[in-house]
């Protein structure tokens, strides 16, 4: 792993750090493939709009794509995560009057997938942890993550490789690293996220995808039962794409024509929709 703190080179942030004390900031991760960032202009976009709402000021955007090209080469693949604290503060929730808000970019590996979790699908289970409500952060890659680490310390086997979270009235919101899909009656369905979850931004590409392909589309309440009803099932994130699952719990689907054409699409957007590192 390689880091840059405010341009930087260094492993160490502040004991002050808001975000060390309150989850105080924002994060984004990038796929990196052969020295190209898929999907920079939504991830941009979407720091910038999270940066706004919790009045935060963003990054410069060339200063970033600057870091990019100091931490990979043109040919390399791997993980470039953007993290934006609002910097070093006092004791005490309230934000510092005067604020510098720290820039944290660094290089990671890219994750050993085996492929056939993209060909054959995954196996996921339900998550005990429930995520709280609360509309003023729904949708934010914010710093806040314990209910994710609790839910992903539900399980270590190698077999099971993502889970599905709910929120405290039982509804499904999403999985613990994904956004989740499903599929009934020629019908795609995904959780709204007005209360809680994460927007992903291949979640919003597949949205995009689906209305460019007249794919009839549903966004809200989404039960357990549903999701046992469902003709096909699948998650999303940056890293993975899309992913089909092929069982939750004891439930199993088939791989179905939408989750391939969504996916053939989504590949295609992925090389068309990246920046050169520079």
């Amino acid at each position: 792993m390689r880091w840059l703190i405010d341009g930087q080179q260094s492993e160490s942030v502040a004991a002050s750090d808001r975000g060390l004390h309150y989850g105080d900031g924002l994060f984004e991760t990038v796929a990196v493939r052969q020295g190209r960032l898929e999907f920079w202009s939504q991830h941009l976009n979407r720091l910038e709009a999270g940066c706004r709402r919790l009045g935060i000021e963003p990054p410069d955007r060339e200063i970033l794509l600057s870091e990019a090209g100091r931490l990979f080469t043109r040919q390399e693949t791997g993980i470039l995560k953007i993290i934006v604290t609002r910097g070093s503060g006092g004791r005490g929730y309230l934000p510092p009057a005067s604020q510098r808000p720290r820039r944290i970019v660094s290089a990671h590996p890219w994750p050993d997938y085996p492929e056939t979790l993209w060909m054959e699908g995954i196996q996921m289970r339900l998550c005990q942890t429930r995520l709280a409500t609360q509309p003023l952060l729904a949708g934010l890659k914010h710093l806040n993550r314990l209910e994710q680490v609790l839910a992903r310390d539900e399980w270590r086997t190698a077999d099971i490789h993502e889970g599905v979270m709910c929120d405290s009235d039982g509804n499904v919101i999403e999985g613990v690293m994904s956004n989740l899909f499903l599929v009934r009656d020629g019908t795609l369905l995904t959780p709204d996220l007005s209360n809680c979850g994460v927007a992903g931004i291949i979640r919003q590409v597949v949205l995009e995808i689906a209305q460019a392909l007249d794919i009839v589309t549903n966004i809200g309440t989404i039960t357990g039962a549903d999701l046992n009803r469902a003709d096909e099932l699948f998650v999303t994130n940056s890293v993975i794409g899309l992913w089909p699952v092929k069982a939750l719990e004891a439930h199993r689907f088939d791989g179905g024509r939408i989750s391939r054409t969504i996916a053939a699409e989504l590949e295609r957007r992925r090389e068309a929709q990246s920046h050169p590192i520079p």
